[in-house]
């Protein structure tokens, strides 16, 4: 059976495992290798049943325990050539291969999407379980790009960026040059767009949301949810009969994987 489990997500680190409590992979590996060890184990899952990790970008709330992680396990890693080019010199440690269009992996099949941020070469990624589902993450991401959408539309469950609220962004401790990073097409998705975008998943057959990359200073869960079970809502479906939704904890201290 298809598991999702959510490690840790934010901006001091993000990591999520998919796959079987046998074999899986890990999209990005934003914290280091003892806490992700530590946090497989929690969701049970044994780091030996890491098959590859997925990475989305270079920034290092997404590759800070790469390193370490990959040459401990012998796990290869897999990035587009210009995030493989910007991880640089600590790329030469491990065993690093650039994308191909379509990789197996574990049992799965992955293909992968440009998404829109401030780095060299960012995409979201689309999982083909063994057991006929899929999984669709898109985070750090300014925009919804036709080619975002294209990427998630039709999932069984996506886990999509929901960062700020724009009104607490702007009122906010941030100095004004990092709202505006944060605001632009190469930012963050906001609440609201994240939100507006869930009755165009939903119509297309996604039935799970996971609500992803929430700032600390800029949003709250509640607002998060808010924001998207409204919209959900006003388009007609009802919740935990239509869609199930949640937010992506900071760290999953608990344990709990999404089953498919």
């Amino acid at each position: 059976m298809a598991r999702v489990c959510p490690l840790f997500s934010g901006s001091s680190g993000n990591s999520y495992y998919i796959g079987s409590k046998s074999a899986g992979l890990l999209i990005d590996a934003g914290r280091s290798a003892r806490q992700l060890e530590g946090m497989l184990k929690l969701c049970a899952i044994d780091p030996l049943a890491v098959h590859g990790i997925l990475v989305t970008h270079e920034h290092t709330d997404h590759t800070s325990g790469l390193r370490v992680f990959a040459k401990k396990y012998g796990v290869p890693v897999f990035c587009t050539p210009g995030t493989l080019a910007a991880l640089g010199t600590a790329a030469a440690e491990f065993e690093a291969r650039p994308l191909p269009d379509e990789l197996s992996l574990g049992g799965m099949t992955v293909t992968h999407f440009p998404v829109s941020h401030d780095c060299a070469q960012p995409v979201g990624y689309r999982v083909n379980t063994a057991d006929g589902r899929t999984i669709a993450l898109a985070t750090d991401t300014g925009i919804l790009s036709d080619e975002v959408k294209a990427g998630l539309l039709g999932a069984d469950l996506v886990i999509l960026e929901s960062n700020h609220d724009v009104d607490m962004l702007r009122f906010g401790p941030y100095p004004y040059p990092l709202k505006q990073r944060v605001l632009s097409d190469k930012g963050h998705l906001s609440n609201a767009t994240c939100a507006a975008f869930l009755p165009e998943l939903l119509q297309s057959g996604t039935r799970r949301f996971v609500l992803a990359h929430l700032s600390r200073q800029n949003n709250t869960p509640d607002l998060a949810l808010q924001a998207a079970q409204s919209a959900l809502v006003q388009a007609g479906a009802v919740p935990d009969v239509d869609f199930l939704l949640q937010a992506a904890p900071v760290e999953n201290r608990a344990g709990r994987s999404i089953l498919l």
